[in-house]
């Protein structure tokens, strides 16, 4: 979820390229009550950055489970258990970024962008992808089984790179040997799903690597022990449909992103976490009530139909699918019909 809120007319016409980062991801879920169980090795990948050769790992904590996205290096961090559930494929995290004139000009691409020129095509080839926001930027995860597809895709719109050893190396799909061909598969048919919208704002965050130690004692609390009543706590009958709980910590390649919603804020110091000079706080629109799999390209399709320009950022977990907005763009009415237009189940809990 990098923090260009605009996206250039620029990026209509420059040309765009489409980094195949090096790193090779595995997808996997911790539930809540087994957590007890990992909070030795996530503490190391969070905290000991000197003692792990993890380069890639994301922590994200949703109300059903804990959805860690983790290099192989970091996946042997974590021990075999009935409390750990494992997406079978290797997924490879692909950026996009607007190129220009040269190298130097280069940006990030905004996730209205990705949708149109990335999401929209693998969807109608019936491959799914696995979306990561960050403070800096937005990853396009897919199954390295289904690379070639992606290439074949995605050739003609983008210049195309692979990184090898720091390089980036050019890439064309005859270089990419799996056999795979293009999905001749009839369109995507619309699928109904659930959507909830709640109350509580959320803030995009980074941090100086440096200063993580100044507040492990507070991300331990609100990572580890967020669950524990609280005695001064009061509670509403209808807290669960007001608010939801989503906290996302990611350490990629050296650069740290949070997010997490504004009483989870408060319990930091102002002064070490930064966000945009702006200070939007965003609003979250949350796709599913029960697990949807990786293999729902309705979903990715549906996310990709008109008037997203106000959506900046997508977040994924084993679950459900969230998707957050700027609340200053929000409007409940808008949103209704929007997703209506999508085929989504509109019987949704609006803020009031």
């Amino acid at each position: 979820m990098h923090m260009h809120t605009e996206e250039t007319a620029l990026l209509g016409t420059a040309s765009m390229d489409l980094h195949i980062l090096d790193h090779r991801l595995r997808v996997t879920s911790i539930c809540k009550n087994g957590l007890v169980n990992f909070t030795h090795p996530l503490i190391k990948l969070i905290f000991l950055r000197n003692r792990t050769r993890c380069k890639f790992f994301s922590l994200t904590e949703t109300p059903e489970n804990y959805t860690v996205v983790l290099d192989e290096e970091g996946f042997k961090e974590l021990q075999p258990s009935e409390h750990l559930k494992v997406e079978s494929s290797i997924w490879l995290p692909l950026n996009v970024v607007s190129n220009g004139n040269s190298s130097s000009s280069s940006q990030a691409v905004g996730v209205t962008k990705i949708a149109k020129s990335v999401i929209a095509p693998l969807a109608q080839q019936h491959v799914s992808v696995f979306m990561l926001s960050t403070y800096q930027t937005d990853f396009i995860l897919v199954r390295e089984k289904d690379l070639s597809v992606v290439i074949q895709t995605l050739e003609e719109e983008f210049n195309i790179y692979k990184e090898v050893g720091g390089e980036s190396v050019p890439m064309h799909c005859q270089e990419v040997s799996n056999g795979l061909q293009k999905n001749g598969k009839e369109a995507i048919q619309p699928t109904v799903h659930p959507v909830l919208i709640p109350q509580n704002q959320f803030c995009v965050m980074s941090l100086d690597p440096d200063t993580l130690p100044s507040i492990a004692t507070t991300l331990i609390d609100v990572l580890f022990y967020s669950n524990c009543p609280k005695e001064d706590a009061q509670s509403s009958p209808n807290q669960d449909l007001d608010c939801i709980k989503f906290f996302s910590f990611s350490l990629i390649d050296g650069y740290i992103s949070l997010v997490m919603d504004t009483e989870a804020q408060r319990q930091f110091p102002a002064d070490l976490l930064f966000t945009s000079s702006s200070g939007e706080l965003w609003r979250m629109v949350r796709i599913g009530g029960q697990p949807l799999g990786f293999g729902n390209t309705d979903v990715e399709a549906a996310t990709t139909a008109p008037n997203m320009s106000e959506m900046l950022a997508h977040f994924e977990a084993s679950a459900c699918r969230f998707l957050i907005f700027f609340s200053r763009n929000f409007s409940g009415t808008s949103l209704v019909l929007w997703w209506s237009f999508v085929h989504f189940n509109v019987d949704a809990k609006l803020p009031a």
